[in-house]
């Protein structure tokens, strides 16, 4: 071969030279990327050697990691912004059960009922369960409503304290209790090893649900991290025993059926809802559930592949820590993988939302219906045994809608699953419609009146809620309880002096 390519450039000598200059333009081209590699890892080299604090144990404090990190910690602080709105929600505050007042009934009796906004930015996170309806008015006339362990996902201040108290006295306690204690939003000592910046898992109950299904979560790859760290929280859970421990309910699989099964082995009840008097289960929020059997984790991504694109800066390339919907940014996130137009990808997702929405609307009109049924069958004599078939048949039914919308992005994360899920929920709710038809029958009901139930207020008033004793107790509670939270704080030095 080289005597042929030898004979050509004797023959022909301008083959020769463009042979030299193809040459040069490689070995030029390659001493670039020589050079822009080296570049970076100096770059990199320099943040690690010229931290300007040293950030040391568990450090709950953002502005203080952002002293060394400022690049992702300019980007953590827009989680604050509320600027975005896709067809079905954004970062933007919003009161659910105004939006669907039928879900005031399916919460009947459960704290949910009261108040149900949508999920904001993390940088909310502390404000936002502080402020709830939910988490009520704790003081020296009320008790509380929840315990501590509803702060587990809230702030880097929890493994704080879990490693200060013991995770299991950190659970048992009541939610005001930590009140001064918890007061960083969630943040950077949530997922990052201060020493190394690698990430790491911060809460207990993850490393938990691993080992009781045989696995170590030590194992992980890099790739694996980057969806356990959001695992750790965006997931199905609930408060187990007498002392409210987190625990995830995946001993005997992670799927919606699953779940239930093992809620049904230890007689579990999250409430007895207080029209139907069903024995019910409430569905946190199963996003790594459902992501693991959607198309794009089976593709090996991982959620900050999409929700924390990568950025550049000079010769540093970084996570966006925004944290938010990756339709904010279709060129960043979407497509590059996908080689289509900002207006077809948006189509492609609208679809799977809309497709999966439509069946949810029908659940939640004939789920309510169903609620009211059962309280018609109770209120006209009905006795237990006659109850039960169409009691558990609700159950069934109301977890399925929950567990599919309590999932934060769940019709696109795994669309295929998330419909399956809701068209069994339909077809429970319409079963226990027949059973119901039943009951009534016996008992010579042929006919019932519906409720006015078509606005939040409406709905709140037929299940009982004095709604606005609530507020205004709310909104006392606020003015006079958590500015003391944070005073303190601030005098204890748990949160940075300037805020």
């Amino acid at each position: 071969m080289f005597k042929k390519l030898s004979e050509s450039i004797k023959n022909r000598p301008v083959i020769g030279w463009a042979i030299f200059a193809f040459v040069m333009v490689a070995v030029f081209m390659l001493g670039l990327l020589a050079a822009s590699i080296t570049e970076r890892r100096a770059e990199i080299a320099t943040l690690y050697a010229n931290k300007k604090i040293e950030i040391e144990g568990i450090n709950p404090k953002n502005e203080e990691w952002g002293i060394n990190y400022p690049r992702q910690y300019d980007t953590w602080k827009r989680t604050k912004e509320m600027n975005f709105t896709s067809k079905h929600l954004g970062n933007t505050k919003e009161d659910m059960l105004e939006s669907r007042p039928n879900m005031v009934v399916l919460w009947a009796g459960y704290a949910f009922s009261r108040d149900y906004n949508a999920p904001r930015g993390h940088m909310f996170a502390i404000e936002d369960v502080t402020n709830t309806l939910r988490t009520g008015t704790p003081d020296h006339e009320h008790k509380d409503m929840q315990p501590s362990t509803c702060w587990a996902c809230k702030s880097p201040d929890v493994p704080r304290m879990m490693e200060e108290k013991g995770i299991e006295d950190f659970y048992k306690a009541s939610w005001s209790h930590y009140g001064a204690d918890i007061v960083n939003p969630i943040g950077c000592a949530d997922c990052h090893d201060p020493q190394t910046m690698k990430l790491t898992i911060t809460r207990p109950a993850l490393i938990e649900a691993f080992e009781r299904q045989g696995r170590n979560i030590a194992d992980a790859t890099p790739q694996e991290m980057r969806t356990l760290v959001c695992a750790q929280c965006h997931v199905e859970y609930f408060f187990k025993g007498d002392n409210k421990y987190l625990t995830f309910p995946w001993d005997g699989g992670m799927t919606v059926e699953d779940m239930e099964k093992y809620f049904d082995n230890m007689d579990y009840k999250d409430w007895t809802h207080s029209l139907s008097r069903a024995p019910m289960l409430k569905a946190q929020h199963p996003d790594y559930e459902l992501f693991l059997v959607g198309p794009h984790a089976q593709r090996g991504l991982s959620c900050a592949d999409c929700h924390m694109p990568y950025k550049s800066e000079g010769g540093i390339k970084f996570s966006d820590h925004q944290i938010t919907s990756p339709l904010k940014n279709i060129s960043s996130t979407c497509q590059t993988c996908h080689r289509d137009s900002e207006e077809n990808l948006l189509k492609y997702v609208y679809e799977y939302q809309d497709k999966a929405l439509e069946i949810r609307n029908r659940v939640e009109d004939e789920l309510a219906k169903t609620h009211i049924m059962a309280k018609a069958a109770w209120d006209n004599g009905a006795n237990d045994k006659q109850m039960e078939q169409s009691l558990q048949l609700i159950r069934q039914a109301q977890w399925r809608w929950d567990y599919a919308v309590a999932s934060h992005g769940g019709a696109f994360h795994a669309p295929v699953e998330t419909q399956r899920i809701l068209a069994h929920s339909l077809d429970r709710t319409m079963q226990a419609q027949l059973e119901l038809q039943k009951v009534l029958y016996s008992l010579g009901i042929q006919s019932f009146e519906m409720p006015d139930i078509s606005s939040k207020d409406k709905a709140q008033e037929y299940i009982g809620l004095d709604m606005k004793k609530f507020k205004s107790e709310k909104e006392n509670w606020i003015k006079n309880t958590p500015p003391t939270w944070l005073e303190k704080a601030k005098q204890e030095g748990k949160i940075v002096a300037s805020r």
